[in-house]
């Protein structure tokens, strides 16, 4: 098949501000593209030009920046208008047999519904209003926009509470959820694991990573576990407070703040962690949870990542609401048990699995 990707944000924004990359072929739909050409499709992903790498790369796949307009009104870190894309559809959508977009709030899901929605597919992530504005675009979006021009349209929901959410307003939601895929040729997996637990993630206040210092500092208190360490890989505008946290709580040695670190030593770091810490505030589907579990490391995160809840369904670790340090020692002392799970559902999230569920969904 000939297979067309809708995915305008490439990675994530900061206070509106979309961060100068030298390469994209570590994003999720990138990847996800991959998993498609290694079951024989020929793939093409359209994406905002804003996101467009500062060096010319070349790429398995193809792909198609296409710039934003009005961007004081739909600024391209939330909501990029791609006016080119119209014409892009209109012109190509009989050389493609599925199109697959992301989001159903987003222009190019609601131009492949009006122009071809018998043959596309909208992978939704979102279980919650966006905020922009009082949340009155994103209500306006659900409850008039996508009730008038998604009804045709199928929409594979990536975990059971963007399902929830979505359902309220449409009724032609595939029954199985479709999570994030990652390439496993880029993350191997180890079983031998160092005392220690990772954090991965902007270090900015909604993740909340001072709530984790201080779970790990009780933790660390008791004797059994006194010499485990805390790796925070990240970086962010709570640095230099997270380091003064760590010093008052007179715990340097158990902590060691990585930085930013490529995929390649990332995934050197996780696969030797006995978990993956995520105590969040507000997030969606997070792409670390699955790029931990094929690492062969269990999560232990509360229960705002909207893809949380495959973690307790399948035993990869712990999804509780305000965990704490006796949560830690559990998955400290039964970590055997929660890597070998891990390990074994590796597979059912590498990027060939997700494509080939997406596929199922639409021909079903």
């Amino acid at each position: 098949m000939n297979i067309l990707l809708l995915n305008s944000i490439l990675y994530t924004a900061q206070n509106n501000i979309i961060p100068q990359v030298e390469s994209i072929k570590d994003c999720m739909i990138y990847n996800l593209g991959l998993g498609f050409c290694e079951l024989g499709h020929e793939v093409t992903l359209v994406a905002a030009s804003e996101y467009k790498p500062m060096k010319e790369e070349k790429y398995d796949i193809n792909i198609v920046f296409l710039s934003s307009a009005m961007k004081k009104i739909f600024p391209p870190s939330i909501l990029p208008f791609p006016p080119k894309l119209w014409n892009f559809l209109r012109k190509n959508k009989n050389k493609f047999d599925l199109i697959i977009s992301s989001e159903v709030f987003a222009f190019p899901s609601l131009f492949a519904a009006i122009l071809c929605p018998q043959k596309t597919i909208i992978w939704h992530e979102l279980a919650l209003h966006q905020k922009k504005m009082k949340g009155i675009p994103s209500y306006f979006w659900y409850n008039v926009i996508a009730k008038l021009f998604f009804r045709k349209t199928l929409i594979v929901a990536r975990s059971e509470n963007a399902k929830k959410f979505i359902s309220k307003y449409l009724k032609n939601i595939a029954n199985e959820t479709v999570e994030h895929g990652i390439n496993l040729k880029k993350f191997q997996f180890s079983k031998e694991k160092k005392k220690q637990f990772i954090v991965v993630s902007q270090l900015i206040p909604r993740k909340n990573i001072g709530s984790i210092i201080e779970k790990f500092t009780r933790f660390i208190t008791q004797k059994k576990y006194s010499d485990f360490q805390l790796i925070i890989v990240g970086k962010g505008e709570l640095e230099n407070e997270l380091k003064k946290q760590v010093s008052e709580l007179e715990i340097e040695k158990n902590v060691v703040f990585a930085g930013f670190k490529h995929h390649l030593e990332l995934n050197g770091l996780i696969a030797e962690s006995i978990s993956l810490l995520i105590d969040t505030k507000q997030d969606n589907n997070m792409v670390s949870i699955p790029e931990a579990v094929v690492s062969g490391t269990p999560i232990l995160t509360n229960l705002v990542p909207t893809n949380s809840e495959f973690i307790s369904q399948h035993q990869l670790g712990i999804a509780k609401a305000d965990w704490n340090e006796e949560d830690l020692k559990q998955i400290a002392d039964n970590n055997a048990f929660y890597v070998e799970n891990c390990v074994a559902f590796r597979e059912e999230l590498s990027t060939k699995s997700i494509a080939e569920k997406l596929i199922k969904s639409k021909i079903q």
